[in-house]
């Protein structure tokens, strides 16, 4: 999903993060006197493999947060938006589907009074992914039994 190097931690409200390191991308002029790196869509697709056009769909279904814009109306990436990029695909690698993803950054926006709900709905993910896990140990049981009884039949040793 990405090229951006990363560490695990959590946010004050909760959220896992992925922080980033070795960015690159232009210094802003917001509120923090220009300390903030920014990037546009175009650096944050090369880092993150995601398309232009998948970032402006995040941010119209609403699963990125306000992201800022320049004074011309360029999108402006933080690395705040990045890390809640890299964990967007944290949960599409778990198969959670969209609206589910949605629904978590609504209630991430919506504030403190929401970590129970956001707990079950990632504590329900987890049940999913568990049983795809078990799901796939069943499978390759099965094409190891497979492949150890063609290494038998074609007159090799089972592997």
């Amino acid at each position: 999903m990405s090229v951006i190097a990363s560490t695990s931690g959590t946010t004050t409200n909760g959220t896992a993060t992925t922080g980033t390191t070795g960015t690159t991308g232009t210094t802003g002029t917001g509120t923090d006197g220009g300390r903030t790196p920014h990037h546009t869509i175009s650096e944050v697709a090369a880092l993150t493999g995601l398309s232009a056009h998948t970032l402006r769909w995040y941010e119209r279904i609403g699963l990125m947060p306000h992201v800022d814009r320049s004074h011309t109306g360029q999108r402006r990436f933080t690395p705040r938006d990045l890390d809640w990029l890299a964990f967007v695909g944290k949960l599409r690698l778990t198969g959670m589907p969209v609206a589910d993803m949605v629904r978590y950054a609504e209630l991430v926006r919506a504030g403190d009074h929401t970590r129970e709900e956001r707990r079950e709905l990632l504590e329900a993910t987890r049940r999913d992914v568990l049983a795809r896990v078990a799901e796939l140990q069943d499978t390759l049981a099965v094409l190891d039994v497979k492949i150890a009884h063609y290494g038998t039949a074609c007159g090799g040793t089972p592997s």
